[in-house]
Parts: C-alpha cells; sequence; structure tokens
C-alpha cells in the first residue's frame, strides 16, 4: 500500500499513552519488516464514542444539534494534540453525540482538513445502514466482527494468538 490508517476504538483517555508506545511501535515494526526500510506512512487515530462533549448551533427557535458533517477542531480541543470532534449523525429527538478524534501518530502528514474529510466520508461507508454511522466504517465493522467472533466461538480465544492478532 501507499499508506496506511488505522481508526483504533475502545481506547480510553488514561490508555492512549499506553497503546501509543505499544500498537502504534508494533505497526511500524511490522511495516519495516515487510516492506522494508522505506516504510509505509501511516496514521494512528483514537475513536472515542464516550464523551461528556455536546455541541449546539444557533437556530430559529434556540440552540439546536448541528448538522451532520460539522467539524469541531478549536477553542474547545487540546492545541498541544491532533484531536477534533465530528457530529456524523443526524438524531430525531434529543441531542446528538459527537465522536472524538486523536491521531496520536501521523507520518502520512495529511492536512487536518483531509483527514478529517476522510473520517467524515468514512461513517457514511456501513453497509447496513442507509445513512451515516457515529463512527468510521471500519470501525463498525471491526465492532461487528468481534461481536459475531466472541458470539460464535463461546470461548477464550488460543493463547498462541495473543501475540498475533
Amino acid at each position: 500500500p501507499t499508506s496506511i490508517i488505522v481508526y483504533r476504538d475502545g481506547v480510553g483517555e488514561g490508555q492512549i499513552s499506553h497503546v501509543h508506545k505499544t500498537e502504534v511501535r508494533l505497526l511500524q515494526t511490522a511495516c519495516e519488516q515487510v516492506y522494508g526500510p522505506k516504510s509505509v506512512p501511516f496514521a494512528f487515530v483514537i475513536v472515542t464514542k464516550r464523551i461528556s462533549s455536546r455541541f449546539f448551533a444557533p437556530g430559529p427557535k434556540g440552540p439546536q444539534n448541528p448538522r451532520p458533517g460539522t467539524i469541531i477542531d478549536t477553542v474547545v480541543t487540546d492545541p498541544t494534540k491532533y484531536d477534533f470532534f465530528i457530529v456524523s449523525q443526524h438524531v430525531r429527538q434529543g441531542t446528538v453525540t459527537p465522536t472524538h478524534y486523536h491521531v496520536i501518530e501521523d507520518t502520512l502528514r495529511l492536512p487536518p482538513d483531509i483527514m478529517q474529510r476522510l473520517t467524515f466520508k468514512l461513517t457514511h461507508m456501513y453497509y447496513n445502514w442507509s445513512g451515516t454511522v457515529r463512527v468510521p466504517a471500519p470501525c463498525q465493522l471491526a465492532h461487528k466482527l468481534a461481536f459475531f467472533t466472541s458470539q460464535t466461538l463461546r470461548r477464550a480465544p488460543r493463547t498462541e494468538l495473543d501475540e498475533l492478532l
């Protein structure tokens, strides 16, 4: 491949440095082993769904939910990190919950607006839903695969696989 983008879900705020030290380094090592010293550029993005942040847009009758595709990357984000929020879905009732993205490694060097747009476009790619989903399709597919696997196996995975998956 010419580039790799990894969307990693299920990581708590306190686990980000551990993921960076272990998973990102393992990905770098694997790319170097497979593709040689001129490694493939990649981005590693942490996807966080369980957040307490809510955003509103001005409306004719007061504050309303932002439109799908709204990207928040200033003021409430950490200026020392590469992070952003995306409101990717429409809700009919209640308050929409955005998804928080942390780009913890980026040798791909995509401009932030391209990374944000790509991430939003991937929320349209989930085959089981006609609209947008809350997370990029690769995250939704991985979640579904993990669920189906756990339901099918109904036992702990083999220990030999611990270091391979």
